[in-house]
């Protein structure tokens, strides 16, 4: 018979398939507090990690000390009191709110799909070099673009996740050539329409991506002029009417920024809220408070490459950017090729984002249901403003369900500047 020494015994132990071999020195080990910035502490006693904050103050970078301990004798018995920072996760953030009816319990597990999708692409981007997940599909989308694989991939993965959440019951997507009813059988009320990878031509080079998405409830009012003579089926038809809404009928919206850290930015009508990944934990955690989009800002984002196809009052209104203001400096032009890095950065920093139309391009770049209405519905919660240049984003009803628009959106007294120039 085999036998073990204990490290700190003196006698043997015999061995069997179902023994568990506890060491003395494992129960006197003391077990401090993580150093590192960015990571919560833990107390010695069990603890949700739901009941964690992240440290909202940063700590001076020079000095390094651990928390204070206060340690008093009860008894036998020995105590410690340590310094901790209590972080809040997205399921106990969408739970408080759905306590607190702000939202319902379907629309709880539809965002929650939504998340577990966000994850899942952010997991697929940072490996997609070593799994040769770069380059193009080969396939070309409804929208005449060449597709990546990513493009295709993380389609998959959103349909996937809100078709198994059972709450959801049509699907528009950027990738899709028609809205998708959900079968029967997982089928819910709400209808969420999103782009997968929004800035997917950054995926080679390893730059930011994002994902947005936009929820909606069912609206029967909503009718649409058909050119096509083809007959639909009522499926069908009852799926492209539900789909094609105001931005104000919005019920919710976000957009996950895969980038430095993987950061899920939300709205339910009550502020927008950020929330970045913890890869220790593989949760969102709160970082972001009821963010508020600065008034003014010193930062333009615009492709200038397209100047010379744009309208006079516009190259005006750029024209005026390029000066420099009474401090004698400038505004800045940032321009990163994907919508969620430059509403995420706006939504911090505060400046203005246009992609107006042109010569070739009358109706402009992006499309209205699933990128300009859910970005503008974050924007107007933080404060700001979306324009097409004319009327307000969020009151254009769609007519179709990839159809485009001009969208000028950031700082409130940004966007009234540019209005004025634009009259």
């Amino acid at each position: 018979m085999r036998s073990f020494m204990a490290a700190t015994g003196t006698g043997t132990i015999p061995a069997s398939s179902s023994s568990h071999i506890l060491f003395s020195s494992i129960s006197q080990r003391r077990h401090y507090p993580l150093l590192a910035w960015g990571n919560p502490t833990h107390s010695t006693a069990p603890t949700s990690a739901a009941s964690f904050r992240y440290r909202t103050t940063p700590r001076p970078a020079a000095v390094v000390t651990p928390p204070t301990t206060e340690t008093t004798d009860v008894g036998s018995k020995r105590s410690e009191k340590r310094e901790f920072y209590p972080i809040e996760h997205l399921t106990t953030w969408l739970l408080k709110h759905e306590q607190s009816g702000d939202i319902d319990a379907e629309l709880t597990i539809v965002l929650s799909s939504i998340s577990l999708a966000c994850k899942q692409i952010a997991s697929l981007l940072q490996r997609s070099s070593i799994t040769n997940l770069t380059g193009a599909q080969g396939t070309i989308n409804i929208q005449g673009e060449d597709q990546k694989k990513l493009d295709v991939i993380s389609n998959e993965l959103f349909c996937s996740c809100l078709r198994s959440s059972g709450r959801t019951g049509i699907i528009a997507s950027e990738e899709e050539d028609v809205p998708v009813a959900v079968e029967e059988t997982y089928s819910g009320n709400y209808i969420v329409v999103f782009d997968p990878i929004d800035g997917s031509a950054n995926i080679d080079t390893a730059l930011t991506t994002g994902s947005i998405f936009g929820i909606y409830g069912p609206d029967k009012q909503c009718l649409v002029d058909l050119d096509d003579d083809s007959p639909l089926d009522e499926a069908k038809e009852r799926c492209i009417i539900s789909v094609c809404q105001p931005g104000s009928n919005l019920l919710a919206a976000g957009y996950c920024l895969y980038s430095s850290s993987v950061v899920f930015t939300l709205s339910i009508g009550k502020g927008v809220f950020a929330f970045t990944l913890d890869p220790t934990y593989g949760e969102f955690v709160l970082t972001h408070e009821n963010i508020q989009i600065p008034k003014t800002g010193k930062t333009y984002s615009f492709n200038e490459g397209n100047y010379d196809l744009w309208d006079e009052k516009l190259k005006n209104y750029l024209d005026h950017l390029r000066q420099p203001g009474p401090s004698g400096k400038s505004y800045s032009g940032r321009y990163i090729g994907c919508l969620v890095g430059e509403i995420h950065r706006m939504l911090l920093r505060g400046g203005i984002y246009g992609n107006p139309d042109n010569k070739y391009s009358k109706n402009g770049n992006l499309r209205l249901l699933y990128e300009c209405a859910p970005m503008s519905y974050l924007v107007e919660q933080a404060g700001g403003k979306a324009t097409d240049g004319r009327q307000r984003i969020l009151d254009i009803t769609p007519s179709e369900v990839h159809q485009r628009t001009p969208i000028f959106i950031g700082s409130a007294e940004e966007v009234e500047k540019l209005e004025k120039y634009l009259a």
